[in-house]
């Protein structure tokens, strides 16, 4: 049986519907003929569609099941959730992306900055070859710019410094672009150039925008470290 949910921003999670022996039960509140199921056994997946989409619809969707357990137990796991977005604005890829680099003293510190894309719905990850990286990683949540609608994330990921010519990559995923931005881009041959005034604004900024995130990962480190003291001693 395969239950599915609504959660609306700031409200507990309802659930929407069942599904059982091929057909949906929906659940009073809900018109019964804006919603489809379908059941895909060989790839193991559950389909939810919803009809003639109006505002109301904006949520965040879960599918989940019970698994039985030990001692008749029985736990419900839950999807990681599908966040619906009704606008009339439409969807715009990012802007910009890079990775800025920072060392501090034995760790070098790589920055995500993915930057003005709509809606703000995006995954990010990074990855050591075809590895997927979860320690040591954090990852911030979005940002809406003062101008217009759109957003912006970044993601942290600290390494060791003696992999500083290990190459990792940071992937993102949004509905109007995947990409993959590598910690290390391949030397390519050119010859010498005078750096302007652009190039120089642009190095500026840089550093001045790197600064600024370590400057925020060492505060909240910081304060962790403060809350930890005041734990302790209060124990």
């Amino acid at each position: 049986v395969i239950h599915w949910y609504k959660q609306k921003e700031g409200e507990a999670p309802k659930r929407l519907l069942f599904f059982s022996r091929g057909e949906p039960t929906i659940e009073s509140g809900f018109q019964a003929n804006r919603y489809m199921v379908e059941r895909i056994s060989v790839q193991k997946q559950c389909v939810l569609t919803i009809k003639d989409v109006i505002p109301d619809d904006a949520a965040t969707y879960y599918c989940a099941y019970w698994d039985p357990h030990l001692w008749s137990t029985w736990i419900k796991y839950f999807g990681t959730g599908t966040k619906l977005i009704v606008s009339e604005k439409g969807s715009s890829p990012p802007a910009n992306s890079e990775i800025l680099q920072k060392k501090h003293e034995n760790q070098i510190i790589y920055v995500c900055l993915i930057e003005k894309f709509y809606p703000e719905v995006i995954r990010v990850t990074w990855t050591d070859d075809e590895k997927e990286v979860t320690d040591n990683v954090v990852k911030g949540d979005t940002w809406q710019s003062t101008k217009g609608d759109e957003y912006s994330i970044a993601s942290w990921l600290t390494v060791p410094a003696e992999n500083k010519d290990k190459k990792y990559y940071c992937k993102y995923e949004h509905e109007e672009e995947k990409a993959s931005l590598p910690t290390q881009v391949d030397p390519v041959k050119t010859a010498p150039q005078k750096e302007d005034c652009r190039t120089a604004f642009n190095t500026g900024q840089l550093m001045h925008r790197t600064a600024y995130l370590v400057y925020i990962i060492l505060l909240l480190k910081s304060s962790m470290y403060y809350l930890i003291v005041l734990f302790f001693i209060y124990r």
